[in-house]
């Protein structure tokens, strides 16, 4: 299934690739600060841990004021990894700088018994292109998926994380 799903966003970026007019590629990486925050029997409970992002992304020019940015990341926190797959509207303020928001999704590698392992959420942040080429982005990622398979009512587990990061623009 997993092997499926990461195929079928090659096959999206290909297609995209031959379709759009104007697109470019890059490759991104940078920190992230996850946090896990678990609600169980009307407590609360969360835990951070900082780890690393490195992916691949296509911005798609659709008009001047909009561009869109798929991307797949290998984002990994102490023993958990996910692929995370952030779906951006992306909104020029100026010339050099950014407003993104839109949906992510994830797939965790590593998911305990009684986890899920598909996450999702939204996710918001800004990026600021120091070149043509090289920009620097912050965002932050709420996680809305109750990670905990048959939770009872009131209990639930949630990652978000907020990513900091370098790219670059081919």
């Amino acid at each position: 299934m997993r092997k499926l799903f990461v195929l079928l966003i090659i096959t999206v970026f290909t297609f995209v690739n031959i379709s759009a007019q104007e697109t470019r590629f890059g490759l991104k990486a940078g920190a992230d600060f996850a946090s896990l925050k678990v609600k169980f029997e009307g407590d609360n409970l969360s835990t951070s841990e900082t780890g690393f992002y490195i992916g691949a992304f296509a911005e798609i020019a659709v008009s001047d004021s909009f561009k869109f940015q798929p991307e797949v990341l290998f984002v990994t926190v102490e023993d958990l990894g996910q692929i995370a797959i952030p779906l951006m509207a992306k909104f020029p303020i100026s010339g050099e700088f950014d407003i993104l928001a839109g949906p992510s999704l994830g797939i965790l590698l590593d998911s305990e018994e009684g986890m899920k392992s598909f996450n999702f959420g939204l996710e918001a942040g800004a990026a600021y292109d120091i070149t043509d080429n090289f920009f620097v982005e912050a965002r932050y990622n709420l996680g809305l998926a109750n990670l905990l398979e048959d939770a009872p009512s009131g209990y639930s587990v949630k990652l978000s994380g907020f990513f900091a990061g370098l790219g670059y623009k081919f």
